[in-house]
């Protein structure tokens, strides 16, 4: 669910701005999940613009006590919410932690890093939404190995699957976004950074991305 909708056409703006959003379609992306996408969001770049950084914590930031109540920590999602979510935690004056995708291979063997005491109430930051794999093998992560009671999650951006919005409903989790594909798509059209052609083809893909490129 995005927060609100004039967030969500400036969240689009600005990703468009610093070219956060990639198109591609004659060679697309594959994506870790294995899918291939036509089109790429690279919300890392936003940690090298500071006006931009501070709109999206602000966003994130600022709503979390109302919707979720006062966090013990929050958990950023590695790696790409690493970067934001701590920015996040300093604004919030709360601990900070990151969940790696898989334990570490060495060491301690972690697969959250930092401080987490048990039963800790945490809020969970994301980059990126695209299937939710990743986000709900950090909330399950968070859970057996934390221990934590899992508070609800916050993302700059959501393809709005199917698949990850059944899962974030499976798990009963409140999932709170500043900006989603379709009003990506609106926005790219207005400023002519797509052309009809493109978001019709953006807009099949979403549909059915397994299929979308035989």
């Amino acid at each position: 669910m995005i927060l609100d909708e004039n967030t969500a056409h400036k969240t689009a703006e600005l990703l468009l701005q610093i070219n956060a959003i990639k198109l591609n379609p004659q060679e697309p992306f594959t994506w870790a999940s294995g899918l291939e996408s036509p089109i790429y969001c690279d919300n890392r770049i936003i940690l090298s613009y500071p006006t931009i950084r501070n709109f999206i914590v602000s966003r994130l930031a600022k709503p979390i006590e109302e919707l979720f109540g006062k966090p013990d920590a929050i958990a950023g999602v590695a790696t790409g919410a690493i970067g934001i979510g701590a920015i996040i935690a300093d604004y919030l004056g709360l601990p900070f932690v990151y969940v790696r995708p898989e334990p570490k291979k060495h060491g301690r063997k972690n697969q959250i890093e930092g401080r987490l005491h048990p039963h800790a109430n945490v809020v969970v930051i994301e980059d990126l939404i695209s299937t939710g794999k990743s986000s709900m093998n950090a909330i399950n992560a968070l859970k057996q190995e934390g221990q934590a009671h899992i508070k609800g999650m916050m993302a700059i951006f959501t393809y709005g699957f199917e698949e990850s919005e059944q899962a974030f409903k499976d798990e009963h989790l409140e999932v709170y976004t500043l900006g989603n594909y379709d009003i990506l798509l609106k926005q790219a059209y207005k400023t002519n950074y797509l052309t009809e052609s493109e978001v019709d083809l953006l807009k099949n893909w979403r549909r059915d991305p397994v299929h979308w490129n035989h």
